[in-house]
């Protein structure tokens, strides 16, 4: 594009990174699997740190209750497909991008090439996408590619980073083939943040439905995590700075003004998860007894 120069865009970063390291960024390829809440706010702080290769997947339409927290969500967009609206508004920041689209979202059939060439996996996919996610993150542990998730619950965002050959994905969680779709909720929701900051301040356990798979959302915890989510892709580009790899995790919450630092050895078989788990598993027995009997029918 005409009056475009990529050194004059991101001249500004130039500080806090080197120009050889800014070039760096401009040379690295970033995977990004799911363009919603945390995706699209992913891809475009990436675009603006300078980064100048993705591979974004994502197979779903842009709808009206996407509008409080996606950052491709407007009313001229409704009904775009995610990987367009999002391409379009990162080309807008960066017109020498080059982006490769996977507007079938990312599955078993085409992993490898979603994950081809790459340097970082960042995590984007719906909370309750558990198998693919459980497959992405064992690709990208066989293939040598760091994976970064940030977790936007309440007002906060929670950290886990996994370095390929350290502890896996579904050993951390404690996941396997045989577990129902609200035991994954459980295991992941308590693994994702085991200093639990957000859960003090819910007004509406109702607005949690895992059986409907459905939970509520800030766009301040979108912003937060895109923030960290961010700054661990640099330090793990540029190789500097402190990373923290599971099973260590961080989480900050801004509606507490708290930063936890976790260590679970054993991941959710850590004695304190599983306790946690069994209290949680409680918390959603009630739950779902209350929604039960508020059922006229009695169905829920």
């Amino acid at each position: 594009m005409s009056g475009f120069d990529y050194n004059v865009a991101f001249v500004r970063t130039i500080g806090w990174v080197t120009r050889t390291e800014l070039e760096r960024l401009r040379n690295a390829r970033i995977a990004i699997a799911g363009l919603g809440g945390v995706g699209g706010s992913h891809l475009l702080t990436l675009a603006r740190l300078g980064v100048g290769h993705f591979h974004i997947a994502d197979f779903d339409h842009f709808e009206l209750h996407n509008m409080n927290r996606q950052a491709g969500a407007s009313m001229s967009r409704m009904g775009w497909p995610k990987v367009d609206a999002l391409r379009d508004l990162a080309l807008d920041i960066n017109p020498q991008l080059e982006i490769r689209s996977f507007p079938e979202g990312v599955h078993t059939g085409n992993l490898d090439a979603f994950l081809q060439g790459i340097d970082v996996y960042v995590d984007g996919l719906d909370f309750f996408a558990f198998q693919i996610r459980r497959e992405v993150f064992a690709a990208c542990d066989r293939m040598g590619i760091p994976a970064v998730t940030v977790a936007p619950l309440g007002f906060g965002a929670a950290l886990l980073n996994f370095r390929p050959g350290g502890m896996s994905f579904d050993r951390y969680f404690d996941l396997r083939d045989d577990l129902s779709d609200t035991e994954l909720s459980i295991r992941f929701m308590v693994g994702l943040a085991p200093a639990m900051l957000h859960t003090g301040y819910l007004v509406d356990p109702d607005a949690v439905d895992f059986e409907a798979r459905r939970g509520p959302s800030t766009p301040m915890a979108c912003e937060l995590c895109a923030g960290v989510m961010g700054t661990e892709v640099l330090k793990t580009l540029l190789g500097r700075g402190r990373s923290t790899w599971v099973p260590r995790g961080v989480h900050y919450d801004a509606y507490r003004q708290r930063l936890a630092r976790t260590w679970r050895p054993g991941g959710n078989r850590n004695p304190v998860q599983r306790l946690l788990i069994h209290f949680a598993r409680r918390r959603l027995a009630r739950l779902q007894r209350r929604r039960a009997t508020a059922s006229p029918s009695g169905t829920g």
